[in-house]
């Protein structure tokens, strides 16, 4: 891989790109792959292979009636989101992940959530995207408890969130959204800040599931405006009470 002389000054330029973020590594057991680099990966004369949908840089999705909400995008500026990656990385069922975000400011509190969807049989993750069909469910959330917001662990976690594939889901091919919710303009929409990422999986293992029987949800559609936890002032002191948004988490 070579990059081209405007990629260079295309890198160069992006350290002075306002702090917000997105997933730089993802590990699976003793294998750490790099997420989608928005800021250098598009200007290899041959982009390195991800196992990361592309994002168009660290900034956030607030129309949450686009399918940027979905995987990253931005689609006023052309760059619709959910493209399919070239890899795929295998999971054990049971087995934790852990994202390392770039470094996450300390004013976006909020929640870190995050979702499956399954591919459907005779298609292949490197190729499918979910579209408008309602087909993710929950399997993680983190959201204010103990006086912290889940996002803000980030800070004293080494910018690290780990969570588990359930250990009943069945073998096959999944996508992973997940997205940390900034809450610090939400006192009004659009306010609420979504930086979303899709990771493709390969699930192994014995498990017989594949997700819950009902409240599967669409992105877009999942969120609106009138989502409890879509707006919230985070600065009123009743934090205890926040219900993060989406439906239950599946467990398995």
């Amino acid at each position: 891989m070579k990059l081209t002389s405007f990629a260079t000054a295309a890198v160069v330029s992006a350290v002075g790109v306002a702090a917000h973020g997105y997933v730089d590594k993802i590990t699976i057991g003793s294998t750490t792959y790099t997420g989608y680099q928005p800021y250098s990966d598009p200007y290899y004369s041959t982009p390195p292979a991800r196992i990361v949908r592309k994002i168009p840089g660290n900034g956030p999705v607030e129309n949450l009636s686009l399918i940027d909400v979905q995987c990253n995008g931005y689609s006023a500026g052309g760059v619709v989101g959910s493209a399919p990656a070239p890899l795929v990385a295998t999971v054990a069922a049971g087995s934790d992940i852990t994202l390392t975000w770039t470094t996450w400011p300390d004013t976006h509190m909020g929640p870190l959530v995050t979702y499956l969807a399954r591919v459907p049989s005779g298609q292949s993750i490197t190729s499918w995207s979910p579209g408008n069909a309602a087909v993710w469910f929950k399997i993680h959330q983190d959201g204010y408890s103990n006086g912290q917001w889940g996002a803000l662990k980030l800070l004293t976690n080494g910018s690290k969130y780990t969570f588990k594939i359930p250990a009943s889901l069945a073998p096959g091919q999944y996508l992973v959204r997940h997205e940390i919710i900034a809450l610090h303009a939400a006192y009004a929409y659009p306010g609420a800040q979504v930086y979303p990422s899709c990771i493709q999986l390969q699930v192994t293992g014995s498990g017989t599931k594949t997700g819950p029987s009902s409240g599967l949800v669409s992105f877009p559609g999942a969120y609106t405006a009138n989502t409890p936890g879509i707006v919230w002032d985070a600065y009123q002191g009743n934090n205890n009470n926040y219900p993060v948004p989406g439906p239950a988490v599946w467990s398995g």
